[in-house]
């Protein structure tokens, strides 16, 4: 900093004022400084100016699994905004274990971050049990959880798996298949209300053994998938409730000799890069990651410069139906 004030002609004072914002300085000095700074090639020292200011300028990110394309289009978007705006992140994955995201958020904290951005995992009160004490601002984005007073950013998932399955519907699909998510997750129930209610609206009874467990992993899903197709009366669609679990279902149709659409409809919630990839092109829900990701990041700036101090701000966003080749009536008649 020495060097940068020689360059400038103005005093250590000056420099830490235009570095730090800790004290009016005028444009023609600040311009200096500046100047000096690029010449000199000076490096702030990020911890010592973190203890005069009382903050980091970093945000920590805390989601379940950066391998599901969701999270990593999210991250990717939320990073851009926070960098723009002077803010670097830092990222923890916690493989989809509520215990790992626990410490994680614990972890964060000791690293003073300035507030938490966080996709949840695992069981609501563990949740709630991290988030007890914490004093810097959250925003949690894809789920929210009750008691939990914070910012969030979610997608509707009841009306997106009611858009879905009004589609199947109304191509004449009576006997739908649904993988699920993890119950004691907000999405899980959330997308599991969509299907009942679907169905209700349409007269269709709903069916337990149509329902099948695939915990957001692509093995489950393949699982449960088997299960579904080698029942004695099987499905003619079947609905993913995410992106990783659609990987799964095709896995099985494939290994068990089955076609997309001709022997089953296929359609899912999340849409992905490579959804055209497949063959034949597949019926999603997609998720606003692009918004998901700026609104996380523009909520916690809010609360970061003070230009909001009210109460949390619920975000729900409208996924959008994008009908592809996947689904099609049912080859055979239904009951």
């Amino acid at each position: 900093m020495t060097a940068v004030a020689e360059a400038a002609d103005v005093s250590i004072f000056t420099v830490s004022a235009v570095i730090n914002g800790t004290a009016f300085v005028s444009e023609e000095l600040t311009r200096r400084v500046e100047e000096a700074i690029r010449a000199t090639g000076y490096k702030p020292n990020a911890v010592a100016r973190s203890l005069k200011t009382g903050t980091t300028k970093t945000i920590g990110i805390a989601v379940g699994d950066i391998t599901n394309p969701f999270y990593t289009d999210v991250v990717a978007v939320a990073q851009q905004v926070l960098q723009r705006n002077g803010y670097a992140m830092m990222l923890c994955c916690s493989d989809r274990s509520d215990v790992q995201q626990e410490d994680h958020i614990a972890l964060l904290r000791d690293r003073m971050v300035d507030g938490l951005i966080i996709a949840p995992t695992g069981r609501d009160e563990v949740l709630r049990s991290s988030l007890a004490h914490v004093a810097i601002p959250v925003v949690l984005i894809d789920r929210t959880t009750e008691a939990i007073e914070c910012d969030s950013v979610t997608l509707d998932n009841r009306t997106a798996v009611l858009d879905a399955m009004r589609y199947l519907v109304s191509l004449g699909h009576r006997r739908i298949g649904f993988i699920a998510g993890p119950l004691e997750s907000f999405t899980g129930r959330e997308r599991l209300a969509g299907y009942h209610s679907a169905l209700a609206d349409a007269g269709i009874a709903s069916e337990e053994e149509l329902i099948q467990r695939g915990a957001y992993r692509a093995d489950d899903a393949y699982n449960a998938t088997l299960r579904l197709l080698t029942s004695i009366d099987r499905p003619t669609a079947i609905f993913s409730s995410n992106n990783l679990m659609l990987i799964g279902v095709m896995k099985a149709l494939r290994d068990l000799g089955l076609r997309c659409p001709d022997d089953v409809s296929i359609a899912s919630l999340d849409d992905f890069p490579w959804s055209d990839a497949f063959e034949p092109r597949l019926t999603t829900v997609a998720q606003p990651v692009r918004i998901i990701g700026e609104q996380a990041a523009n909520l916690m700036l809010e609360r970061l410069d003070g230009r909001f101090t009210g109460p949390p701000r619920k975000v729900v966003l409208r996924g959008e139906l994008h009908i592809r080749g996947s689904c099609r009536p049912p080859a055979r008649a239904e009951k």
